[in-house]
């Protein structure tokens, strides 16, 4: 697949504090608090995003292979989506909440006041570099920040097409982009100015290293990262249907979703039913060979490509394995016969190989979990409410699916995020405007009338009143 290699050197120092203080006399402005700014700042990013579309298209094919139903469903009209939810709440997210005071402001009027963090650093990952760059933009447009955005170098066609967005639709003294090797950039600008807040969605090994770093600056910061998320099949469920969500889900982007099912659960006596299922409904989404279909994508870079290679040999293939170094090509694939010491069993997949893994009892479904505690996601396919429930309360993980998969997180109205190794902080809808915002809690206190028994001298009816009051 053809790359761009036109990115610049890193920044010079000069160059970070530059921006960082055009951004940082925008915003002591205050050009960024009305309303109507905010409204019309994500007008602008969806205007944008429209006019760059065919550019985006052929982005995805480039540095993917992606077809372009699939490029519209999970990169732009998951934006899209968020946008019109955002400017259709705003208004009401704004408003101050209005909160009783307590029993030791009698008579004030207690306040929430949503307020902008103010200038945010956007890193988004590879996988889709569009939508999870500019999602998190929604939220501190909302919200009242300017941003720094730095687009994944590892999608360089698609990081492109960003900065054209960017740089269409705002001012750069407001929101910009930064492009080349994140490895090299990112903890320059960290180190060299202080932002007030940092947003990354990536790796846990890269998010321990802006998490050390955003700490010693108290610079407080949101981890989207990832994990092990399995997918539970009970054993009265309809194998057929669960095969078919499950399969679609899985190969979507080659594998490359960070919510992504990474391994299936499924009774011992259920197994092979299931994988014939899954091999039938593979064939008919992308025919006896995957790699003619214009529907399957391609490993995103030959880095990618070798490391999810050696997962192949981890368990017996049962289905698929074919690959092709030069197209980065990785078939659909289901692996059987896996210990749970296997490499692919230790580390998050990230590619469009599927292992199944079978369980007798729900006490062994734990156990197997427990192993990778806290995935980013998981799924259940079954009706029984009650299986449901003990799921749902004994598994801790960031967000979930019941009887499908990843559609949580296409609702703005689901707050999407991990939990401790999958992650820290939630996004989507409110959630993103909550993120990128600080809350005040404010006491509006009366000056009708001062309580002599708040001040010394201190009385034994004093004393009596205030046991009464905090009764």
């Amino acid at each position: 697949m053809m790359q761009s290699n036109s990115f610049p050197p890193t920044l010079t120092e000069a160059e970070i504090h530059t921006d960082y203080q055009a951004k940082r006399d925008f915003f002591d402005a205050g050009n960024t608090i009305a309303y109507d700014f905010r409204m019309k700042q994500l007008k602008r990013l969806k205007d944008a995003v429209k006019r760059t579309e065919p550019a985006l298209f052929e982005a995805f094919q480039k540095d993917f292979r992606k077809p372009p139903l699939e490029v519209f469903a999970t990169e732009i009209g998951l934006l899209y989506t968020e946008i019109n939810y955002a400017m259709r709440h705003l208004d009401t997210w704004m408003q101050p909440e209005r909160v009783s005071a307590g029993v030791f402001a009698l008579g004030g009027v207690g306040k929430i006041i949503p307020s902008p963090h103010g200038i945010v650093l956007i890193i988004a990952p590879w996988n889709y570099p569009m939508m999870l760059l500019l999602t998190p933009l929604v939220g501190a447009i909302a919200a009242g920040c300017c941003a720094v955005l730095k687009p994944s170098e590892e999608a360089p066609n698609v990081a492109l097409c960003c900065e054209k967005i960017v740089k269409e639709a705002f001012e750069p003294s407001y929101i910009s982009t930064v492009q080349g090797v994140g490895a090299d950039i990112v903890p320059k600008m960290i180190e060299t100015v202080r932002f007030d807040y940092i947003f990354f969605t990536g790796s846990n090994r890269v998010g321990q290293m802006i998490a050390r770093q955003a700490v010693e600056q108290f610079i407080p910061y949101s981890l989207e990262l990832g994990g092990k998320s399995p997918c539970i099949i009970d054993e009265h469920f309809d194998l057929n249907l669960a095969a078919r969500r499950i399969a679609q889900s899985k190969f979507l982007n080659a594998g490359q979703t960070c919510v992504a099912t990474d391994y299936v659960l499924v009774p011992e006596n259920r197994k092979e039913q299931l994988i014939q299922h899954l091999k039938e409904h593979t064939l008919a989404f992308y025919g006896t060979n995957a790699k003619l279909s214009p529907d399957f994508p391609r490993i995103i870079n030959l880095k990618h490509f070798n490391r999810v290679i050696r997962f192949l040999a981890d368990g017996k293939i049962v289905f698929g394995g074919e690959t092709d170094a030069d197209t980065l090509y990785i078939a659909p694939t289901i692996l059987t016969d896996l210990t749970l010491d296997a490499l692919i069993m230790k580390e998050e997949i990230f590619g469009p190989i599927l292992p199944i893994l079978t369980y007798n009892t729900l006490e062994d479904v734990f156990n197997i979990v427990k192993k990778n505690p806290f995935p980013l996601a998981l799924y259940l396919f079954t009706k029984n409410k009650k299986l449901q429930n003990t799921i749902l309360q004994k598994i801790n993980f960031g967000g979930g699916t019941i009887n499908q998969t990843l559609s949580h997180f296409g609702a703005p109205t689901l707050p999407v995020g991990g939990t401790q190794y999958s992650g820290l902080g939630r996004y989507h809808g409110k959630a993103s405007f909550d993120t990128f915002s600080h809350f005040k809690s404010v006491t509006f206190a009366p000056t009708w009338d001062d309580f002599n028994l708040r001040y010394p001298p201190y009385s034994a009816l004093g004393m009596k009143i205030m046991r009464w009051l905090v009764r």
